[in-house]
């Protein structure tokens, strides 16, 4: 792991010049900034430590209209390197970047006085004891403090001792956290003549090499990544920590803001939820932040490389004040950003330049449509003090459903199958069901439905319920309570039915389902004519509606579910269904087809010579079963296929 350590500082305070003393590397890299003297974009230089290490270095500017710029560095570093001139001793952008750097959460760090040259003792020792004293009041309380000389290099060489300590530090506290993918917020965009679009940023998530295929979001695009450097230096590979230059192969519309990603918890978002804290007051002077910040008020969001600006959420369920003096806050960002759960955030004010608070973001996709009404203050408290496999917990009773592996139809990452340490078992509300997990009160409430539903079908409950039928009437249930795709919706009722069978609680007989132990009715012979009937006329790729077939059958209904029950014909929706036997010659076809070649509707139209309506409402039921798996490509043989 490379440690990355950005400077903050009041303007002309020295922090160029001091890295360039350190490094040899001069972090005005634009003509604009040598012509002014002032860091005005992100700099960037390296250190190579007795050792054989190296440190990167972020350098930022230190004015205050350019604190967007400072927001960038400062987003992706591990550590700080506050800068004070012995002359001026500290001023307006030291306190406001000491501001930001706590609102950042960065708790490791190392204040330099520079300028010692310029300056008698006396005036030296005051200046860090006043640094001393705003230290003490943020995030970076107790960093050492080195004064030097850039310019006679007096100090420099004791510098170094605490360089390497404030890495031994960062990586000492680090927590490994499970592989998720590599990630790259860029900072910088430019092009080399024959070789294409360059980004560079800082590497964290995993690793990244050459050849990888990266997701660029949120523009969502699929780039390669054609060849990796790492200070000028070529290289194959690159895990998690510093600074990577990065060729991109095609056409790539990167910008400051954009990430590289492997990740699938990185995710386009244009909402996010987020626990804010408020930022600490140094300057006795300035008005103090408006905290909490005002519910619809206009907010300038910082997050990693991106700058975007939105509004505080309104609603009771948008905002909740949790007992420790954070907030919990939902944010309406004016376009979508790259975001996920756990990354670090500022909240500025627009107009006039003030900041607001700090915090991390809770939910890159936080609950919208019914799910909404879930977002308690108790399970939002809960979310935002969970750590470990309780997050995934947390955020599973906070949504009421979420896909279990992959994504979802919009993309939607999915959450882990966390494990509880102290017993062993899932940590996050019970068994997947079809591929997601339901929190418990669903998965409950979902139970219940179905065995009402075919405990009120007749009135002795023998007859039972249509499979066809209950599984639509719980997949509309199910989305009338929680946010969820219809195919989704569908796949999770079946799932349901399936698991109520397998642990005996109803019976299935063919597309029937009874509760336990119930016995069927007897039939009577003209109703057993009629079946036949009925089973003839369903025998077709293309099939009339199953109401019109049994009037024309003169087949009641009690002789359709007998039909289902015995397993002779097949529903696929309230209107339609086949013979059993012409079923799974249907069957058979698609997934011979989808095995030569992913199939498309149009191929299994052409093969089985029915129209669209059939066609699509053959291929759903087959992904819900599993016979079939849809892809972006066509539809090709699932887990069940030939079983």
């Amino acid at each position: 792991m490379s440690v990355v350590v950005g400077t903050a500082g009041h303007i002309d305070h020295g922090k160029t010049t001091l890295l360039r003393a350190l490094t040899g590397i001069d972090a005005d890299r634009l003509p604009e900034e040598r012509r002014r003297g002032m860091t005005i974009d992100v700099g960037y230089a390296h250190l190579r430590l007795p050792d054989g290490d190296e440190l990167d270095f972020v350098d930022v500017p230190g004015h205050e209209r350019l604190v967007g710029n400072m927001l960038v560095g400062a987003g992706e570093i591990d550590a700080v390197l506050l800068v004070v001139a012995a002359d001026d001793g500290p001023r307006a952008q030291t306190v406001e970047h000491l501001e930001l750097v706590d609102c950042l959460g960065l708790e490791i760090g190392l204040a330099v006085v520079t300028k010692v040259d310029q300056a008698d003792p006396a005036r030296v020792a005051s200046v860090v004891d006043t640094v001393a004293d705003l230290l003490g009041r943020t995030s970076l309380a107790g960093s050492p403090i080195v004064a030097v000389s850039s310019l006679t290099g007096r100090g420099l060489d004791e510098l170094l001792t605490p360089l390497i300590a404030l890495r031994d530090r960062v990586r000492a506290l680090a927590v490994p956290a499970p592989a998720r993918g590599a990630r790259l917020p860029v900072d910088r965009v430019f092009t080399i003549r024959g070789r294409g679009t360059v980004v560079t940023g800082t590497l964290r998530g995993g690793l990244l090499a050459r050849g990888d295929l990266l997701r660029l979001e949120p523009a969502g695009l699929r780039l390669r990544a054609r060849e990796l450097q790492v200070h000028n230096r070529t290289v194959d590979a690159l895990d998690e920590g510093g600074r990577v230059a990065v060729n991109l192969a095609g056409e790539a519309a990167a910008s400051r803001g954009d990430v590289l990603t492997t990740d699938p918890d990185v995710m386009a978002t244009a909402h996010l939820a987020t626990v804010l804290r408020r930022p600490p007051q140094l300057d006795p002077r300035q008005p103090a932040a408006d905290w909490p910040p005002r519910v619809g008020s206009p907010v300038r969001l910082h997050l990693g490389t991106a700058t975007v600006d939105g509004r505080i959420g309104r609603g009771s369920r948008q905002i909740v004040d949790l007992p420790d003096g954070r907030r919990v806050a939902w944010i309406r960002l004016d376009r979508a950003i790259a975001a996920a759960r756990g990354d670090r955030i500022v909240l500025r004010r627009p107009s006039p330049p003030a900041t607001l608070a700090g915090g991390v973001v809770l939910d890159a996709s936080p609950p919208a449509g019914p799910s909404r009404r879930r977002a308690t203050s108790e399970r939002l408290a809960a979310m935002a003090n969970a750590m470990g496999p309780a997050v995934a917990a947390a955020r599973l009773d906070l949504h009421g459903v979420l896909p279990h592996a992959g994504r979802n139809e919009v993309g939607e990452a999915a959450i882990d199958a966390a494990t509880d340490t102290a017993t062993g078992g899932p940590a996050i509300g019970g068994p997947a069901i079809g591929g997601y997990r339901l929190a418990a009160d669903v998965l409950a409430d979902m139970e219940h439905q179905a065995f009402t539903r075919v405990a009120e079908e007749t009135a002795d409950a023998s007859h039972g319920h249509g499979l066809a039928e209950l599984r639509a009437a719980l997949a509309a249930h199910l989305r009338r309570n929680v946010s969820v795709q219809p195919r989704a919706a569908a796949t999770i009722a079946m799932a349901v039915l399936e698991r109520l069978v397998e642990d005996g609680r109803l019976d299935r007989h063919g597309s029937v389902l009874r509760l336990a132990g119930r016995v069927a009715p007897t039939v009577e012979a003209a109703t057993l004519a009629s079946m036949d009937r009925l089973e003839r006329l369903l025998a077709a790729a293309g099939p009339p509606g199953l109401e019109e077939a049994a009037r024309t059958a003169g087949c009641p209904p009690e002789g359709i579910r007998a039909l289902e029950s015995a397993g002779r014909i097949v529903r696929l929706g309230p209107g339609l269904a086949y013979a059993a036997s012409t079923y799974r010659d249907l069957e058979a076809t698609a997934v011979r087809l989808a095995t030569a070649a992913p199939l498309s509707p149009a191929a299994l139209r052409d093969a089985t010579g029915t129209s669209r309506k059939y066609v699509m409402a053959l291929l759903e039921e087959l992904d819900r079963r599993g016979v079939l798996a849809r892809t972006a490509a066509g539809h090709i043989p699932g887990p069940r296929a030939g079983r």
